[in-house]
């Protein structure tokens, strides 16, 4: 069953090492994060999940204590995802950021695995899976990692698009209210077009919630680069 759960941003740059001199521009991102983290701490799971964005077609599972890094981005910082043997594959981008989050916070003593599922995975999937994982211990806890639109300026990744900021703005709502209905009536197509790739993962979530009676508080909603970030805390 699941007993709590925080939803967090996940680029890259939430790293400082990352971000370089741009890393004050993500303290808040930061520290509401770490504030959402505490409550998965104060939860007491028996399992933790990170759930984020993948590039496979179907959901990908990774064990606990797979390795990720970001040499890709200029970086030399390895992450683990908890202790355990691991996996022989690395983790994504997204799913190292949480293993970053999980590390920079210290309070996890449960289990840790990871989920990545693929962006245009259907919603009716992605709510299934979330079922799965929540029935896999009498208490789970899921870290949530996924943006909003990056449409939302000029400069943005996906330029301008005036769709963009009511996509994220009832995604922040949903969010902030643990409404797992209106997280699963999230328009699939139209995240796709919008480069929300926080979508299925969002969806994911409410498939775990359902019937689990959380109660949300949004803690964060900006977006620095034009792309939506929301930091949640589910309990």
């Amino acid at each position: 069953m699941l007993v709590a759960a925080a939803v967090c941003p996940c680029p890259p740059l939430l790293v400082p090492e990352v971000a370089a001199g741009a890393a004050p521009e993500l303290d808040g991102a930061r520290t509401a994060c770490s504030d959402a983290l505490a409550v998965l701490a104060a939860s007491r799971p028996d399992l933790l999940v990170v759930v984020g964005p993948g590039a496979a077609e179907e959901p990908e599972e990774y064990p606990a204590g797979t390795a990720g890094d970001f040499r890709g981005f200029g970086v030399d910082l390895d992450v683990r995802l908890g202790t355990g043997p691991g996996g022989a594959r690395r983790l994504p981008a997204p799913l190292a950021v949480g293993a970053w989050l999980l590390e920079r916070a210290g309070r996890s003593h449960a289990p840790v695995e990871g989920l990545a599922v693929g962006e245009r995975l259907p919603a009716a999937k992605c709510a299934g899976a979330g079922r799965e994982v929540a029935a896999r211990a009498g208490r789970v806890a899921l870290l949530v990692l996924g943006d909003g639109s990056a449409c939302r300026t000029l400069k943005a990744p996906g330029y301008l698009d005036e769709r963009a900021a009511g996509f994220d703005e009832g995604a922040a709502r949903a969010l902030g209210s643990a409404d797992t209905a209106a997280l699963a009536a999230l328009d699939e197509h139209l995240a796709y077009e919008l480069k929300a790739a926080g979508r299925a993962p969002w969806q994911v979530l409410a498939g775990a919630a359902e019937g689990a009676g959380l109660e949300g508080r949004l803690l964060y909603e900006d977006a620095p680069y034009g792309v939506g970030y929301f930091v949640a805390a589910w309990s």
